[in-house]
């Protein structure tokens, strides 16, 4: 089986996932990752950040990596070929180049890619102005068996950063209703689709702009929320809430805060092929000094 996979260009990465019936998937905002300072980011990511980096993604060991604030293709090629170096080989890849010239989306897989959709070109109006989804999504196809496909869609909504041009949350909540609009797509052509949506959506989960993300009726999104392996394993005293265990994405340093921000939400067709007792947030030793982001990650089943 291995041998005619490999003889169709499938690696033995790939093999071993489809014939074990899972895969892993994560996201990782990796805070500028930029080989070359822009106009507006003027540091280049420091070599023990990118160590860091190197060793979270190595401890998770993800099939398929949804990647944020990654700077030019030639950084994820300096990343995808560090792991390499180090027993991590990613052999696809996908960047998505869109209005932002510093930071970008960016996927890297050891699972084979069967159709690339980037979304480039996204817009709005807001307040009688037209403005660009800065980073556009990212969109592919890949295969996790002979018989499994699913769709990976992966956003970075704008930032909680003040804009001269217009009110920051009222600019995420149009970038998120156009990540809708490709999702919506999606299940209107098959509502059994497979879609994974993940990454950086930049606000809680009770936001107006991610819950516009996770939709209402029957295409509304499932939110896997990914927590740390640590014991907690109680339900929230009310039933309102979710438990209390511990589920922080991201520190803000202006506010000496955490939250949640990041995400990896599912379409109701793919639900039953998801392992919740293999999504988490790992734990790393100074995570921060690699970002100041944690990633998430998530397992599925192909059978």
């Amino acid at each position: 089986m291995i041998k005619f996979l490999v003889l169709l260009g499938i690696t033995l990465s790939t093999a071993a996932a489809a014939i074990a019936g899972t895969f892993r998937v994560a996201a990782y905002n990796v805070e500028n990752y930029l080989d070359q300072p822009t106009e507006t980011r003027h540091f280049v990511k420091a070599d023990a950040a990118k160590a860091k980096i190197r060793e979270t993604i190595k401890a998770i060991n993800p099939d398929v990596l949804a990647l944020e604030e990654m700077g030019s293709t030639n950084a994820l090629l300096e990343l995808r070929d560090s792991l390499k170096a180090e027993g991590c080989d990613f052999p696809y890849w996908e960047h998505v180049q869109a209005y932002d010239d510093s930071i970008h989306a960016a996927v890297l897989s050891k699972l084979p890619f069967t159709a690339r959709r980037p979304h480039t070109n996204e817009n709005f109006l807001l307040d009688g102005k037209r403005f660009e989804v800065k980073r556009g999504f990212s969109e592919v196809d890949i295969a996790a068996g002979t018989n499994f496909t699913f769709t990976l869609i992966g956003a970075h909504l704008k930032s909680k950063l003040t804009s001269p041009e217009a009110d920051e949350a009222a600019q995420r909540l149009e970038e998120a209703k156009a990540l809708r609009r490709i999702i919506d797509a999606r299940l209107t052509a098959d509502p059994q689709a497979r879609l994974i949506v993940l990454g950086d959506f930049n606000d809680t989960r009770n936001a107006t702009s991610t819950r516009a993300v996770i939709g209402q009726g029957k295409a509304r999104l499932i939110d896997t929320r990914p927590a740390e392996r640590n014991g907690d394993n109680q339900p929230n005293p009310n039933p309102r809430y979710e438990p209390r265990n511990v589920t922080w994405t991201h520190y803000y340093g202006l506010e000496d805060s955490y939250a949640r921000i990041d995400y990896i939400l599912l379409s109701p067709g793919l639900k039953k092929y998801w392992l919740p007792e293999e999504t988490y947030i790992p734990v790393i030793p100074n995570w921060g000094i690699g970002s100041d982001h944690r990633p998430i990650v998530a397992g599925f089943k192909t059978e």
